[in-house]
């Protein structure tokens, strides 16, 4: 009969045991990833938390993901990249692929969305060269570009370093495009539909008074064409041990939002809500 209970009692301390460890087996993996907080309408900061069509991509994917409890933050994409690069940070986005300036950023996940790359002047600069080629007609020039972004090209790159062009950087669209419009700058880089959302913006705030205390601005010369990613930090040595399982998650999930249309459907409907 003792043998018989104590069978019974260590068969129920097992169960027990094994109650209470489950739900930690069972909890989701907390992850944080942090999106750039200064690059409207694809990843800002709105009233501290982050906001944008790249958010708006990452948080329905990630939503869908089991396993994980994802927290998305704004962060100055400078400082983002440096925490890729020490490997505090797990993953940020939006990224273009660069392998050679950014080596730290590794893997990268499929594209979120096609960005194009533009050259905004003022009237009065693009006046007076007619049309142009990038980079060789900006010689010469103050060319503005948000701090840490890489976007002018291999050619563009090599005129900064001789000396042949002028790049100043600023820390997000706004401050750029002020900067332009005060003549202090000639050119500004980035992608079309963000510096025209930026600039509706500060003309709707009164910030930007275009042919009045501001230079009127057209766009110059697409600069090409590209794609923004989630890029993952490959400096962690080993603090993100999930990381592989996560990646490939993400990316099937990302995966099938292209092939149905969803990211696209997702996009259109941004900007109608944001225009």
């Amino acid at each position: 009969m003792h043998a018989t209970l104590s069978h019974a009692a260590r068969g129920i301390a097992l169960a027990l045991a094994l109650a209470l460890a489950a739900p930690a087996h069972a909890a989701d993996i907390a992850v944080t990833i942090y999106g750039d907080a200064g690059y409207p309408p694809y990843s800002w900061s709105r009233d501290g938390k982050s906001a944008g069509l790249y958010y708006e991509i990452v948080k329905t994917a990630v939503g869908r993901m089991q396993g994980y409890k994802v927290d998305i933050q704004p962060v100055p994409w400078k400082r983002g990249m440096s925490m890729l690069e020490n490997g505090s940070a797990f993953a940020l986005f939006p990224p273009y692929f660069n392998t050679h300036d950014e080596p730290f950023t590794w893997p990268y996940s499929l594209p979120l969305y096609q960005e194009h790359v533009v050259a905004v002047c003022r009237k009065d600069v693009v006046a007076k060269k007619g049309k142009m080629t990038w980079p060789e007609d900006f010689y010469g020039m103050r060319i503005g570009n948000n701090a840490g972004f890489i976007v002018g090209g291999v050619e563009f790159d090599r005129a900064v370093r001789e000396g042949k062009i002028h790049m100043e950087e600023a820390r997000d669209n706004q401050a750029n495009l002020v900067k332009l419009g005060l003549k202090r700058l000639d050119c500004y880089i980035n992608d079309r539909i963000s510096i025209e959302w930026t600039k509706k913006a500060l003309k709707r705030d009164g910030l930007y008074d275009e042919g009045g205390k501001h230079a009127v601005l057209v766009e110059a010369v697409v600069i090409g064409m590209e794609q923004g990613f989630l890029g993952y930090t490959d400096r962690d040595k080993g603090r993100f041990p999930f990381k592989t399982d996560f990646v490939k998650k993400f990316d099937a999930i990302i995966y099938q939002m292209h092939r149905q249309g969803e990211i696209a459907r997702i996009a259109q409907e941004f900007f109608k809500k944001n225009n």
